[in-house]
């Protein structure tokens, strides 16, 4: 089922010059599917012409937390989130899914550029489906759409063209509270 859906993606981002520098944050648990999802991450982001580094970790509810302790050190532009949560017979799927999620949304809306590729899944057969990097390809999307994010956030943080009104520091006067005086 999920092999004959389609849907739309939006262009592979590119970056001219000053490319990006990302960390791909990953939890190898399920071994084979995470190195299916990484190839596909870093092949997406070595075609954007930005740079990346991987880090391990043991699970998916770490993954948020080694995004949080990484950005820390200005050294990255943006977090790649990767690893695989298949159901299985306790609740403890549930707790998993939606703490690592709830973890990399916060993180988002802290104002990091985070592609969320960490699959939650029914069984393995969804999960190579998902993971494979010649198929659905989940890896290459979610830095995909960390680029994206990179590319909005230096749109929205790009300097103003000095477009209205900034006052001439000459001419900005402070009232001295001490001896009633005007200063420059």
């Amino acid at each position: 089922m999920a092999q004959s859906e389609t849907h739309y993606s939006l262009p592979a981002p590119k970056f001219d010059g000053d490319a990006p520098h990302l960390l791909i944050v990953i939890s190898p648990y399920y071994k084979d599917i995470a190195d299916n999802l990484l190839a596909g991450a870093k092949a997406a982001i070595t075609a954007s012409g930005a740079t990346y580094d991987v880090a391990e970790v043991p699970g998916a509810l770490e993954v948020p937390i080694a995004i949080r302790l990484a950005c820390n050190n200005n050294k990255y532009q943006g977090y790649v989130a990767l690893g695989c949560i298949i159901r299985g017979e306790t609740t403890h799927y549930d707790t998993v899914c939606n703490d690592s999620s709830r973890g990399l949304s916060e993180l988002g809306l802290q104002g990091l550029c985070i592609g969320n590729g960490i699959l939650t899944v029914e069984n393995r057969e969804q999960a190579d489906v998902r993971a494979d990097h010649k198929g659905q390809n989940k890896g290459g999307g979610a830095a995909d759409a960390a680029l994206h994010l990179i590319m909005l956030s230096n749109h929205f943080n790009r300097p103003t063209k000095g477009i209205g009104f900034k006052p001439d520091a000459e001419h900005i006067i402070i009232a001295d509270k001490t001896n009633g005086n005007k200063t420059a």
